[in-house]
């Protein structure tokens, strides 16, 4: 392990989901690395609370216990719903879904999205990252400054215990270091985006909600009361919860604000009067950044420390797994040695894109939620009056057309087409963030469908339970186990065919191999429909077959993070093949 003043490949900087989350996964790999953490200890605030399909997808791949993940945080159905209430003891306004936990959503991927808090998630990441003698975490240790060689990098670094600095040399170094990155600052990259538009406070209490909101359980609970203009996160109804409240800056500074202040709002938006503690709160600003370099030289960002969003989408973390993930697999193949660093310029141009759609889908939904409470008149600088025409209006909901306001909202509460539909080299801007159509291309996610696994060891994965959905049989739970994603390694490019072309392009694979074009450290598998799996009876395994063109003789060649490359007609060979994976490999070192 790396020591003071020692050589390690990759540099971490920063331990929260994203830092750990690549240090784990490199470690996985095969890469050395280490974090260093400012912090001795993490902020005990929940802060982000939903790990989306995508994360828990990619969590899957790398062996990270999805089916532990989902018996931590919010039970499916403690979190099914989002409320539009006067206060949490008042009237219910209307609800609509928190995003796609219905049994449908089954169809387009194996692990729908779970609600966790995000030191949950740390912890669980932080254990996993203890159990491997690759990665080392540094506590209390904090960036000073950078020197990129051009071959390395040396990174001055803090002993912040011992007062002492020292330096690390290391061939990259990966900045997770949050919104206000260090890093990014140190390096001079410049943001697009808003500096801020909206004063927010997140005041987390600890108070038994459960006799409150009764059987109006939900993970959302947006409270229209004007004292509040806010919403409240159920992370656990019965003694775990946060207030998020936006607030005039102007006519209430924050260096003004008590607990006495919190207790109020905490009250208003309550309804009713019940013990709780005041854990903490602080104040931030919305604001929606994204880098306009993910890379200079040796230095990568990634997580907050590359965008920043509004909370309004929770797309926040999810955007910053999925930055680790793309990343990490570029990494391992050039510390391999057959693939060249150019290889990594394709991270900005993969990830920067997806950022740029999750921040203005951030964005639109702030201003359309809070454009809903102006509408309903809580915005008026008398609170009584504006409780007054609150409640006017929600008598009058013909009027106000608050049925239609609150529909309004539903994309901000269903974000499956940003979560699992992003297509790397795709420019175009997404009509709705909530339709998600699975798509055979280049540079898209490999479409999810169920199947059964027929060859031994062509899964190494433990088989999904998903039995937490309620409402299916014992007989579908059985059918729900594995999914066409399984089929992909996380250090393996696999070529996925049908029984009747399989020697057509097993024969090309073969071609690689004994020409020496392909290394033992690259290695390409193909797995045949029909021979090593097949589809779970059902339309939707038909429709995934007829989508790949697998009776038509096509073959579809998936990367290591479970993006598509390439997709083969009949026709084609060794060539297209090659070429396509030219793009990537350095094939003059691989031919030493």
């Amino acid at each position: 392990m790396a020591q003071t003043n020692d050589t390690i490949p990759i540099l971490i900087v920063g331990g929260g989901p994203s830092g750990l989350t690549m240090g784990y996964m490199l470690s996985q790999l095969g890469v050395p690395s280490l974090i260093i953490e400012r912090y001795a200890t993490r902020l005990d605030v929940p802060k982000a609370h939903a790990l989306s399909p995508r994360s828990l997808e990619l969590c899957r791949q790398f062996g990270l216990d999805v089916n532990y993940i989902r018996n931590l945080g919010t039970s499916r159905e403690d979190g099914y719903w989002v409320n539009f209430i006067t206060n949490l003891s008042g009237k219910l306004v209307g609800r609509l879904p928190y995003e796609r936990m219905d049994r449908g959503v089954l169809d387009a991927t194996p692990a729908m999205i779970h609600n966790v808090t995000q030191p949950m998630y740390e912890d669980y990441v932080a254990e996993r990252v203890g159990e491997s003698d690759l990665v080392e975490t540094r506590k209390n240790h904090s960036f000073v400054g950078l020197q990129d060689y051009g071959d390395y990098v040396l990174t001055t670094v803090e002993d912040r215990g011992a007062q002492k600095k020292y330096t690390i040399k290391s061939n990259y170094v990966i900045a997770c270091d949050g919104a206000k990155s260090p890093v990014r600052q140190f390096l001079g990259i410049e943001s697009e985006g808003e500096d801020s538009y909206e004063s927010m406070m997140t005041i987390h209490i600890n108070a038994d909600l459960r006799p409150v909101v009764k059987d109006r359980v939900g993970m959302l609970h947006w409270v229209m009361d004007p004292e509040v203009s806010g919403f409240v996160i159920g992370y656990d109804l019965s003694g775990n919860q946060v207030l998020i409240c936006n607030f005039d800056a102007e006519r209430h500074p924050v260096e003004l604000w008590k607990e006495d202040t919190c207790r109020r709002i905490v009250n208003a938006a309550i309804g009713t009067e019940i013990p709780y503690d005041v854990i903490s709160y602080r104040p931030w600003l919305i604001s929606r950044k994204v880098a306009n370099q993910y890379r200079k030289g040796r230095v990568f960002l990634a997580g907050d420390a590359a965008h920043s969003f509004p909370p309004t989408g929770g797309l926040g973390l999810n955007s910053g797994l999925g930055d680790v993930h793309n990343l990490v697999y570029k990494l391992a193949a050039v510390y391999s040695g057959f693939a060249a660093d150019s290889l990594l310029d394709s991270y900005e141009y993969d990830r920067r894109q997806v950022a740029v759609v999750n921040s203005q889908q951030s964005l639109k939904n702030g201003k359309q939620i809070f454009g809903l409470l102006k509408a309903l008149g809580t915005t008026d600088l008398d609170a009584s009056k504006a409780r007054e025409n609150l409640y006017r209006n929600i008598e009058e909901p013909e009027t106000m057309k608050i049925d239609e306001g609150i529909e309004g909202q539903r994309e901000h509460f269903d974000n499956l087409g940003l979560h699992i539909g992003y297509i790397y080299r795709d420019r175009e801007i997404p009509k709705n963030a909530s339709v998600y159509e699975p798509s055979c291309t280049p540079g898209a996610r490999l479409p999810h469908a169920w199947i059964k696994p027929l060859s031994p060891g062509i899964i190494n994965l433990p088989a999904i339970n998903s039995s937490y959905v309620a409402e299916l049989s014992s007989e579908e739970v059985q059918a729900k186990q594995f999914s066409t994603l399984d089929l992909c390694p996380f250090d393996t490019f696999t070529l996925i065919a049908d029984e009747s072309s399989a020697p057509h392009w097993e024969k090309h694979v073969q071609h690689l191999q004994l020409s020496r074009l392909l290394s033992s450290s690259l290695k390409i598998q193909v797995v045949v429909e029909g021979r090593d799996f097949v589809i779970q009876p059902g339309v939707n395994g038909e429709k995934w077959i007829e989508l790949m063109g697998l009776r038509k003789g096509q073959a579809t060649l998936i990367r290591p993070d479970q993006h598509i490359m390439a997709c083969f007609d009949l026709e084609e060979g060794v060539s297209h093949i090659f070429q396509a994976l030219s793009e990537y490999f350095d094939w003059d070192r691989l031919k030493q």
